[in-house]
């Protein structure tokens, strides 16, 4: 199991990798990549039940990026487990027939399903947990969606599904940045009650700061211990979090940095990196 200390470096060069992709392919959503890589290597690298040495183990957990346009820092997350090589996805990312496509393909290494219209994750994450109980199996079932997507008729089908078959192998995740392709996530809906509305579903829901990785890590333990019904962990983040260019700006949904702005952003990455450095070796 990954310590905290090397959770903190990576959490950085994940970020700078997933901006490698997108400044080179020219295509990616780096907003979305850096509010959710923290919880992605958490889950990862502490909890998630799978071996790129046997990546179709019929008892390996399953997990579904429903916010598949995060795809950058899945991939980096991916690599970081040891299924991919990171210097060849950086290299190919978005050219010309590359398997690292802009959202999830299921014919990379350690990719479930195919995902990216929003909205699909949850339903096909209840059907993975629910053969699982059916089948008589123990792996888990994770799915991560955007707060955005929370605007899906097929999410609330999911979640009613899933509390409705005491789904406890199952556990979703929201990224809650607040911000969407158009703006303000609340200039479209109301999502300030988001936690009561999951409850009202009979699911069991854990609010956490999405950037405290010792949050999260407690946050997964405690979905892993719950019993008959499945568990919501809203993340509380920022958009573009690990950088004061892209930190909570709408327009970094879906930019692209030009070489000034890769420079600045890799920059403030590189800082934070070498404090986490610091603290590892005072430590």
């Amino acid at each position: 199991m990954t310590s905290f200390e090397e959770l903190e470096r990576l959490r950085w060069e994940v970020r700078q990798r997933a901006l490698d992709m997108v400044y080179g392919g020219k295509t990616g959503h780096i907003g979305g990549d850096f509010s959710i890589a923290d919880a992605l290597l958490v889950l990862y690298l502490r909890h998630l039940n799978v071996d790129p040495a046997r990546p179709d183990d019929p008892d390996r957990d399953r997990f579904v990026m429903s916010k598949g346009h995060a795809v950058e820092a899945l991939y980096a997350v991916l690599a970081a487990k040891g299924f991919l090589d990171i210097d060849d996805v950086v290299a190919r990312y978005a050219r010309y027939g590359s398997p690292y496509i802009g959202h999830p393909s299921h014919a990379i290494a350690g990719i479930e399903v195919n995902t990216g219209s929003l909205g699909h994750g949850l339903p096909v994450a209840v059907g993975m947990a629910l053969a699982a109980k059916m089948d008589g199996r123990g792996y888990r079932t994770y799915c991560f969606m955007g707060d955005g997507e929370q605007a899906e008729g097929s999410v609330w089908e999911g979640a009613m599904s899933g509390s409705n078959f005491e789904l406890d192998n199952l556990c979703a995740l929201v990224d809650r940045n607040r911000l969407q392709i158009s703006g303000d996530t609340e200039d479209v809906m109301r999502l300030d009650d988001l936690a009561e509305r999951w409850r009202a579903f009979g699911w069991n829901v854990l609010t956490v700061d999405g950037h405290d990785l010792r949050a999260l890590d407690d946050a997964f333990d405690l979905a892993e211990r719950t019993e008959g019904r499945p568990t919501m962990i809203i993340a509380e983040t920022v958009k573009g979090f690990g950088s004061k260019v892209c930190e909570g700006k709408a327009a970094w949904h879906h930019q692209v940095p030009d070489d000034g702005q890769y420079r600045e952003i890799s920059a403030d990455l590189a800082a934070h990196r070498a404090e986490a450095e610091k603290g590892a070796n005072r430590g």
